[in-house]
C-alpha cells in the first residue's frame, strides 16, 4: 500500500560541508514546509491501484524527491539508482535509512514517470505561492521569451524514416510469428538499409531517385505484410495478447503510410510538403518542426516561458506547432493574472512579440510599462513612461536568455529523453520545478 511518508523517519546524519549538500538541505526545508506537494504525488501513485495489498514501495515523498534529484543532476535512471545506493547525502535527502535497499532504475522510472503534468503544474503553483509568502517573488515584473526543447530523435530524412518503418514493422512481424504463429513473412531490413545508404551516397539525382523507388517498394511491401498480420492476429484465440500486438502493428502501419506519402509527394512528384504535414519520427510522432529566426530548424516543441526578477520561472506553455510569438504575448500575461490574482506592473518581451495590438491589449490588462526589445514601429513613450524605463526593461528582458540557458545546461531542457507527448510534458515540468526549487533554496539561504 502506498504511503505519503514513512511512519518512522530513517536515521540521518549531519549534512556534509559542501555547497551542493547545503543547497539540497535548502530544498529539503522547502519541501517540508509544503507537505501538500507530496500529497499531490500520492494521488498519481494511487491512480488505478485497487485494494491495500502488496508491498509499500516508495513513498510519495521519496518519489518527488528522487525526481527533483534526478533533474537537478540530469542523471539517467541508472545513474540515479547508483547514487542513491552510494551517496549518504542523496539517501538522506530522499528519506532512505542506512539499512534500506536503494530502488532499482526500473522502480525509479516507473514511479517518477507516474507524476502527471497536472501534478507538476500544481506543485509549481504551490511553490510560487510559497515564494510570494517569503518575499522572494511577487510576479509584478516579468520577462517573456520563447525557446525550443528537442525530442530525442535522430535527424529526420525521408530515407531514414522509411528504413525505420521497415525495421520496426519487421521486428513486430517476427514477434507475431513467434508468439502467435502468424505466417512468416520475408525480412527486408537489410535491403532497406542498403537502399537508404544508396540514397545518402548517390552521385546524381537519377541514382538517388532509383534508390528511393526501390526503398519505397520495400516499405510498401512490408506494410502489406503488416496489414495481413493484423488480420491474422485479430482472429487469434489468444484474443488479449494478439489484439495488443495487432494494435501496435496498426499504429506503425499508419505512421509508415504517412512517411510513404510524404516521400512520394516530395521525391517522385517534386511537391514541397508543408512543415505541418511532415512526419519527422515514427517513434516521437508528436514532434513539431520549429524554425527559429528563419534559419535554425529544430525538431521538438516550442516553449513560451515567463520569468520573474528573482530568476524563478513563473509560468510556461508547450505550444502546438510553431505559432508566431506575436500571438502568444497576451495569453501569457493573462496566465500571470490568473496565478497572482493581478496583472504584472511591468512586462518585458522579445522583439518577436511586438505589435500595436499586443501593446493595446497589455495596457488594457492594467500593465503600466510594456517593453518590446525591438520597437517595430512603436513609440517608446507609448510603451513606457520614459526612455530610462524602456532601457531598464530591455536590459531586464535580456536576463531571461541566461535563465533559459541555465535550464538547458543544468536541468536537461535542451533535449527531452522521456517518450511520448505525455512524457515530454512531464519532463519539461519536472525540469522547471527542479530548477525553481534550487533557485528558491539559494534565495532563502542568502
Amino acid at each position: 500500500m502506498r504511503q505519503l511518508f514513512r511512519e518512522q523517519l530513517p536515521l540521518t546524519g549531519p549534512i556534509v560541508s559542501h555547497r551542493h549538500a547545503q543547497e539540497l538541505d535548502g530544498v529539503d526545508r522547502i519541501l517540508r514546509d509544503n507537505p501538500g506537494t507530496a500529497e499531490l504525488v500520492l494521488q498519481d501513485l494511487q491512480a488505478g491501484v485497487l485494494g491495500d495489498e502488496g508491498r509499500e514501495g516508495m513513498t510519495a515523498e521519496q518519489v518527488l524527491r528522487a525526481a527533483v534529484l534526478k533533474q537537478i543532476n540530469t542523471f539517467t535512471y541508472e545513474e540515479l539508482s547508483f547514487h542513491l545506493a552510494d551517496s549518504w547525502t542523496y539517501r538522506t535527502f530522499c528519506g532512505w535509512g542506512p539499512l534500506d535497499d536503494a530502488p532499482s532504475k526500473s522502480t525509479l522510472q516507473r514511479n517518477i514517470r507516474s507524476i502527471t503534468e497536472q501534478t507538476w503544474e500544481a506543485i509549481h503553483r504551490t511553490l510560487m505561492g510559497y515564494a510570494a509568502e517569503r518575499g522572494v517573488e511577487d510576479g509584478r515584473k516579468v520577462r517573456i521569451d520563447a525557446t525550443v526543447t528537442e525530442t530525442n530523435i535522430h535527424h529526420p530524412t525521408d530515407s531514414s524514416l522509411l528504413c525505420d518503418s521497415v525495421r520496426v514493422l519487421t521486428r513486430l512481424l517476427a514477434r507475431a510469428h513467434e508468439s502467435h504463429g502468424v505466417i512468416r513473412f520475408p525480412k527486408r531490413t537489410r535491403r532497406a538499409k542498403r537502399r537508404a545508404l544508396d540514397v545518402l551516397n548517390a552521385k546524381g539525382a537519377r541514382k538517388q531517385l532509383k534508390a528511393y523507388r526501390d526503398l519505397l517498394a520495400v516499405t510498401n511491401e512490408t506494410v502489406g505484410y503488416a496489414r495481413s498480420a493484423v488480420s491474422s492476429l485479430e482472429s487469434q484465440p489468444d484474443w488479449l495478447g494478439a489484439m495488443a500486438l495487432a494494435a501496435e502493428l496498426s499504429h506503425y502501419v499508419v505512421l509508415a503510410d504517412a512517411v510513404i506519402d510524404q516521400t512520394e509527394r516530395r521525391v517522385l512528384h517534386g511537391e514541397e510538403v508543408p512543415a505541418t504535414e511532415k512526419m519527422v519520427s515514427i517513434f516521437e510522432d508528436h514532434t513539431d518542426i520549429v524554425i527559429k529566426d528563419r534559419r535554425d530548424t529544430h525538431f521538438g516543441h516550442k516553449l513560451t516561458v515567463t520569468g520573474g526578477r528573482s530568476g524563478l520561472i513563473l509560468d510556461w506553455v508547450i505550444e502546438d506547432g510553431n505559432p508566431a510569438d506575436s500571438t502568444l504575448a497576451i495569453r501569457m500575461l493573462e496566465r500571470q493574472k490568473e496565478i497572482y490574482g493581478q496583472a504584472p506592473r511591468q512586462a518585458a518581451f522579445d522583439g518577436g512579440f511586438a505589435s500595436k495590438l499586443n501593446l493595446k491589449d497589455a495596457k488594457a490588462l492594467g500593465i503600466k510599462d510594456v517593453s518590446f526589445s525591438k520597437k517595430r514601429g512603436l513609440e517608446v513613450l507609448d510603451m513606457v513612461k520614459s526612455q530610462w524605463v524602456y532601457k531598464r526593461l530591455r536590459n531586464f528582458r535580456a536576463g531571461i536568455e541566461s535563465w533559459i540557458s541555465f535550464l538547458k545546461r543544468s536541468f536537461g531542457l535542451e533535449r527531452c529523453t522521456w517518450k511520448g507527448w505525455a512524457g515530454f510534458a512531464r519532463y519539461v515540468a519536472a525540469s522547471i520545478v527542479a530548477a525553481n526549487l534550487l533557485t528558491l533554496a539559494r534565495h532563502l539561504a542568502e
